[in-house]
């Protein structure tokens, strides 16, 4: 006869198998897509970047790591790996910094604020394409919109689309455009979930507007900036510049504004030198490695979880 004492024993030793159960059934098959679609192709593209592969041709001929060798031999090379430094740092500082302002204004008590929430959100949603070919007419030197404001107080448009670094600037200034919403949006979130006790406190001690956000709020919006820090930073090296990149200036001028991203298609699939994108796929995937680590390890450490 089973008494009440030896029920909890069977149940017991049936929860190992019901978890290993639930888990594959609930992770399954998110698993098997993760393997199918990012981690066979990346380790494909490992080994393709150890041939001389000409896109679409049944031949292939290994290569070792030639192609890695000939990429750093490339006098294109520091060109591209300064003009991708360049793109990062702009696109990731800016989005992290006017987000965080951004946020700052959307949480106010403002009326209709529920509206322009919305609206600063909605570039992200927007197809890249679609935004930058509305703004090549922006940015059109004769009859865009910022050289009529520009004439308007007597200076001169800049030449955005033949001199490389204003062609840079003004890819930089759109990607912050569609992504600034995304991170404000994150932010602003983070924001309400401050505890409102907490800046009551300060600013009956006396606390400046200034020393409450520095002292108590940007500290407990640490984990979000450390989340946006890594995603923000993949997205805009990763693929999210592409199709602005495409759009507006296809690398141009002078290769202005191809970074590595935007080189690993031009190298497959303009000049089919398959092979060869593969190996500078590899290393902007082994960058974003590091550096994701790096953020992982040594920025975590700075994290005030609440």
């Amino acid at each position: 006869m089973t008494t009440l004492h030896q029920v909890p024993a069977a149940r017991h030793r049936r929860t190992p198998w019901t978890s290993w159960g639930t888990f594959l059934l609930l992770a399954g098959p998110n698993v098997a897509l993760l393997v199918l679609f990012v981690y066979k192709p990346l380790v494909q593209n490992v080994q393709y970047s150890l041939l001389h592969w000409n896109l679409g041709s049944d031949r292939a001929t290994p290569v070792g790591l030639q192609n890695y060798v000939n990429y750093f031999q490339d006098p294109r090379t520091p060109s591209v790996l300064l003009t991708t430094l360049v793109f990062a740092v702009v696109t990731v500082g800016g989005c992290m910094a006017l987000g965080l302002a951004t946020a700052r204004l959307l949480d106010r008590r403002l009326r209709g604020r529920t509206f322009v929430r919305a609206v600063v959100f909605a570039p992200y949603v927007l197809s890249g394409v679609a935004v930058g070919m509305c703004w090549l007419f922006v940015f059109d030197p004769q009859y865009g919109l910022v050289s009529g404001l520009l004439r308007a107080v007597g200076i001169a448009s800049p030449n955005w689309y033949n001199d490389p670094d204003w062609a840079l600037a003004m890819v930089c200034i759109v990607y912050l455009w569609k992504y600034v919403g995304y991170v404000a949006i994150i932010y602003l979130a983070a924001l309400q979930s401050v505890p409102a006790d907490l800046l009551e406190a300060a600013q009956i001690d006396g606390a400046s507007p200034l020393r409450q956000f520095w002292s108590i709020v940007f500290p407990l919006l640490s984990p979000t900036t450390f989340f946006l820090g890594v995603t923000v930073f993949i997205e805009s090296n990763a693929g999210g510049s592409f199709d602005i990149i495409r759009a507006m200036t296809k690398g141009g001028p002078l290769e202005g504004t191809t970074t590595m991203v935007y080189q690993v298609y031009q190298e497959a699939f303009v000049d089919g030198s398959a092979g060869y994108a593969s190996a500078i796929a590899t290393l902007l995937f082994l960058a974003l490695l590091v550096v994701t680590v790096v953020q992982m390890v040594v920025v975590e450490r700075k994290v005030h979880y609440r």
